[in-house]
């Protein structure tokens, strides 16, 4: 991974317009090819932290950059040719009556040639697995469809940042999976960095390379999963939990005394420590 910032934040304080302080303190960095989670519990400030990496709130105390220019003295093209956020719900970002108009939608608006376009919408189309849906009807589409084609608007356009609104929100577990997976290969094959607000605390360990806890407007913790993951009780206190495999091990460690030298964050890592385990106590 390359050490590139690309986006960071130091915020002071951001209040609505009824003067309710929605975000302080913040600062974070996103560098370069990176898959970063804002992991927290609904109302914690996700959303409009999201819309302010994206240049659509400037009302704050503080400063955001991308690539080093204060997204404040930006234009909207100038972050909307890097920087792409998908909404929560996709029938707020879909207006188009068939796939192919929806995505073609901004390159056509960036003044790129007929053939330009074509090509883009296939491209991008093909890159989310939705190749052979262009002439699909959007009121046709599932909800993870209609998640993916959001996705393939933002490529077609050129995105290198993807900010993404709780992306697995509304789908069941296969297609929780089948979109992280897609994610986790745009970042890895296609180098797309991603920045990914959830409260999903089950698929951040699989996928995600680093992760900020918000807590009432506040990150009260950064870092890899294996640092930011520590005890039940520090996560209930910011209205969450422990990943399920980890609240396992850590109960078994503490309350019944087994000696595990590490807390595990998925199966494959709890497998290990227990078949270890076992081993030892032979």
């Amino acid at each position: 991974m390359e050490n590139i910032l690309r986006l960071s934040v130091k915020l002071d304080s951001f209040k609505y317009t009824d003067g309710t302080e929605a975000l302080s303190g913040i600062n974070l960095e996103i560098q370069k090819g990176e898959f970063v989670g804002i992991l927290g519990s609904n109302g914690s400030g996700k959303t409009t932290l999201l819309k302010i990496m994206d240049g659509l709130l400037k009302n704050f105390d503080g400063r955001a950059f991308l690539d080093g220019s204060d997204i404040a003295k930006l234009s909207p093209k100038d972050i909307y040719k890097k920087v792409g956020l998908v909404f929560q719900n996709p029938d707020d970002q879909l207006f188009a009556a068939t796939v192919f108009e929806d995505v073609a939608f901004g390159p056509i608006n960036m003044g790129f040639s007929e053939s330009e376009v074509i090509s883009r919408v296939k491209n991008a189309l093909n890159a989310v697995e939705m190749d052979g849906y262009s002439k699909k009807s959007i009121h046709n589409l599932s909800f993870g469809q209609k998640k993916r084609v959001c996705i393939a608007g933002l490529l077609a356009m050129g995105h290198e940042i993807l900010l993404l609104d709780e992306p697995t929100a509304g789908l069941d577990p296969m297609g929780e999976y089948k979109m992280m997976n897609l994610l986790t290969r745009l970042n890895k094959d296609n180098g797309v960095t991603i920045v990914m607000a959830t409260h999903s605390v089950d698929l951040v360990p699989l996928f995600l390379d680093r992760l900020y806890i918000l807590s009432k407007g506040r990150i009260v913790r950064g870092g890899v999963p294996e640092e930011v993951f520590t005890v039940p009780e520090e996560m209930s206190n910011v209205k969450l939990r422990l990943p399920q495999i980890a609240e396992l091990i850590y109960r078994l460690k503490h309350e019944d005394n087994l000696s595990f030298e590490k807390i595990p964050l998925t199966i494959g890592e709890a497998r290990r420590e227990i078949i270890k385990f076992a081993g030892e106590r032979r």
